[in-house]
């Protein structure tokens, strides 16, 4: 995308975020849904599509781009950015980079427009942070397969109208792992009802059942045994975009923090000038300062091609756990106030806990991280 016209882009989303979102933030907590209206804007500024191709209604932006949205988008509560992120992300990519001419044209105008909705239906009761191990299956009958099994933790199942599942084929271990376009409706689908989370409300997760569900052999995306390889090439793209969230929603942590910090008065002084106070600022501030950095370098590298792997866990890993500890900062400094609802703080500080568990957990990223090293 042309500068000036990228420039634009993220003054219209900053502007939308602050003036729009933000200032409704409780009401999508007590709701515990996006409000329509917020939802069809977001549509019309092509926020569904950031990341899909322009040949496809999509912005086409590249993960340098991307990035730079992210940290604008990260700065409202998460539900806001989950809305679309899925069908930008994990599962939009999946179409994007192993789907055939006909699945790319037949949904992705859709998720790029917002009238459809995709879910990523990778994650098992017993295989979540391996998911090699998964035990769905999809056996061959004639010219169609027949899914059978069940998903967990599914990001906006209740309102996907298509799920792209990975299921076994073959034997075990990743090889035996394919992929599926599952469309909502189908016969013997079926979607649990929604979790009841810690936080994030208002973005949406649930089981999916699949009991006998037929697709035509048409519906697998990319070749038989490749589900796997598919997968993790989605979620390294998705790694990288949820640190850049993890950047912008600590930024609005710590405006949070020093506007309070700065008005909030003890023994006739502010807290913003007790020294005490200053030290947690400043180390919330040097993370942040590094984290951005760090997300934009493994952008450009992941742009380059030089790294799609090592660079994205370690934004993913030190950026989600740095949010963690700038939320955490943020309501020492508020004290008994950071503890109240309804105080903006307590509930990102809630929010902000599924970054480093989703799109592979610490522990995942540590793995991936040491490995890169050693081979």
């Amino acid at each position: 995308m042309d500068a000036q016209d990228f420039a634009d882009v993220l003054d219209a989303v900053r502007s939308f975020v602050c003036e729009k979102v933000v200032p409704r933030e409780e009401e999508i907590e007590e709701t515990d849904r996006i409000p329509d209206d917020l939802r069809q804007a977001s549509a019309d500024m092509g926020l569904f599509g950031y990341a899909l191709p322009e040949a496809y209604g999509g912005l086409g932006l590249s993960m340098s781009e991307e990035v730079r949205l992210a940290f604008e988008l990260g700065y409202a509560g998460p539900a806001f950015r989950s809305m679309f992120g899925t069908s930008n992300g994990i599962a939009g990519q999946v179409i994007v980079k192993a789907g055939t001419d006909e699945q790319r044209e037949r949904w992705l105008p859709r998720l790029a427009a917002g009238t459809a909705i995709g879910a990523f239906a990778l994650t098992e009761a017993e295989a979540g942070s391996d998911p090699s191990t998964l035990t769905t299956t999809a056996r061959k009958d004639g010219d169609h397969y027949v899914i059978d099994g069940s998903k967990r933790f599914i990001t906006n199942a209740p309102e996907a109208d298509v799920f792209l599942v990975f299921a076994r084929t073959g034997g075990e271990g990743g090889h035996g792992i394919s992929t599926f376009i599952v469309e909502a409706g189908t016969e013997g689908l079926t979607v649990g009802r929604p979790d009841q989370k810690m936080g994030q409300r208002g973005a949406h997760t649930a089981e999916v059942f699949f009991d006998g569900v037929r697709v035509p052999a048409s519906a697998m995306v990319g070749d038989e045994g490749t589900g796997l390889r598919t997968a993790m090439t989605s979620l390294s793209h998705g790694r990288l975009h949820i640190a850049a969230v993890c950047v912008g929603l600590s930024q609005r942590l710590l405006d949070e923090t020093v506007a309070y910090a700065k008005e909030r008065k003890q023994g006739g002084r502010r807290i913003a000038d007790h020294q005490l106070i200053q030290g947690l600022l400043a180390d919330s501030q040097t993370e942040l300062y590094a984290g951005r950095a760090m997300v934009l370098q493994a952008a450009e590298a992941y742009d380059s091609g030089e790294d799609r792997r090592m660079g994205p866990s370690c934004a993913k890993y030190f950026c989600s756990e740095m949010a963690g500890r700038i939320a955490d900062r943020a309501v020492q400094v508020f004290g008994g106030m950071g503890y109240m609802r309804g105080v903006a703080v307590e509930r990102l500080y809630r929010d902000v806990r599924l970054f480093r568990i989703y799109e592979g957990t610490s522990q995942i990223q540590q793995i991936v991280i040491a490995r890169a090293l050693v081979r």
